[in-house]
């Protein structure tokens, strides 16, 4: 089952402590494209049915009371497409950790590049690559969580520049599609390919984490990697089930 954007930043981070960043940058559809249907109504319809104004939700605040800076994807706006405002959102999330010497974090659920604005959403892979580079001539920790699925150009660019990459349970992590791939070179792939699990076995990511344990698995490692104390246990949760990612690709 996917999480939205904010139910992830609000169960990540301490409540009373998250501040939105970004929030004004709104997308706009500068080439006037058109496919079955004209971008700005896709727009409207995403911002209508998820209740916001692209498909990154930035927030900073505070972990275990360690300042971070979160971001999150909004799967149900257009796939998680990062158009121009993704990018731009999460230079701005690259931009406050620097600026408050705080360690980054970023929820990736994306189904690529958004397809609509064409070069702007392509450049958005080195733009976003390079804000990165900043917090690593820093010293500043930046932690991938992929999600399911990510793919395509998030894939590519900073989904998997994390100094941890880590994943959630059989979440589909790759560039093109098991099916695309199938038909390109004309075999059956394995089973499990491009999964989770799949990818830890190839060394691909770091390691796999179940939801209920994000929260602290992040403070813990954040933790050490600030030279901070160890958070404190969070209390169990008693008969919390983790409902299973279903078996699919995402949609085009």
């Amino acid at each position: 089952m996917r999480m939205s954007a904010r139910n992830r930043l609000h169960s990540l981070l301490d409540e009373g402590s998250l501040v939105e960043l970004g929030s004004e940058l709104e997308p706009k559809d500068v080439l006037k494209f058109r496919d079955s249907k004209k971008y700005k109504d896709r727009l409207a319809s995403a911002q209508k049915e998820t209740g916001e104004k692209d498909a990154l939700v930035v927030m900073k605040g505070t972990l275990h009371d360690m300042p971070v800076v979160a971001a999150a994807f909004e799967f149900s706006f257009m796939g998680g497409s990062m158009g121009s405002v993704v990018g731009a959102r999460f230079v701005r999330a690259v931009e406050q950790a620097l600026e408050d010497n705080c360690p980054l974090i970023c929820f990736s659920a994306s189904g690529g590049a958004r397809m609509q604005e064409a070069l702007m959403s392509l450049m958005q892979m080195a733009k976003t690559s390079a804000a990165l580079a900043k917090m690593q001539e820093r010293g500043l920790p930046y932690i991938s969580v992929l999600t399911d699925p990510t793919m395509g150009g998030v894939s590519a660019s900073f989904a998997m520049l994390g100094d941890l990459n880590i994943a959630e349970p059989k979440a589909l992590i790759g560039f093109a599609g098991p099916r695309v791939i199938e038909q390109t070179v004309r075999e059956k792939l394995p089973p499990g390919f491009q999964r989770s699990e799949f990818l830890i076995e190839k060394g691909a990511i770091d390691m796999i984490v179940r939801r209920p344990e994000m929260r602290l698995k992040l403070a813990s490692i954040l933790a050490k990697l600030m030279n901070l104390p160890a958070p404190n246990p969070e209390p169990a949760h008693e008969g919390e089930v983790v409902p299973p990612v279903p078996d699919q690709e995402p949609e085009a």
